[in-house]
């Protein structure tokens, strides 16, 4: 008598694919729906945008005759970018316009979608600026700007 246990067959049964063909076709349609397709468009279209948080970074570095800032604009055009200079901040405005139309014609059908996306940051400088010092330049997703400290004449007190 032999002291492994009888094989039993039915353990060592196969699933088969076809068995859980239905669930897959259920979990398929239901993120197809309208509901969950609408929602997980959204989050595609949150990861998509170049500043999803609504803001951009941007790092301040203080040189020794300047103060130098750098905000990272991937994606950006030179034309979307606007800097406004103020007596002692710098304010960076990026606006984006986008213009979608959809047409058929054989069915009567017109879709058109405008979107406008603005966002501004502003960046305080403890300094006075003199706006026709300041210089500006953006390459390859970096805008940097350039801002001299202007130093007044060092005086002398006499005894």
């Amino acid at each position: 008598m032999s002291s492994m246990p009888p094989s039993d067959q039915n353990n060592n049964k196969k699933v088969k694919p076809e068995q859980f063909r239905e669930f897959f076709r259920t979990m398929n349609d239901f993120f197809h729906e309208k509901p969950v397709k609408g929602f997980l468009q959204s989050i595609d279209e949150f990861f998509n945008s170049p500043f999803p948080t609504g803001a951009f970074p941007v790092e301040v570095q203080e040189a020794e005759d300047e103060y130098i800032i750098i905000a990272e604009l991937p994606g950006v055009k030179k034309e979307q970018i606007r800097l406004n200079i103020l007596p002692n901040h710098v304010s960076i405005s990026v606006e984006n316009n986008e213009m979608e139309t959809k047409e058929d014609i054989n069915n009567h059908f017109f879709q058109k979608r405008v979107s406008q996306q603005r966002l501004t940051r502003s960046i305080p400088l403890p300094i006075n600026i003199n706006e026709k010092m300041v210089r500006a330049s953006y390459r390859d997703g970096l805008l940097t700007i350039r801002i001299p400290q202007v130093r007044g004449k060092t005086i002398n007190i006499d005894d």
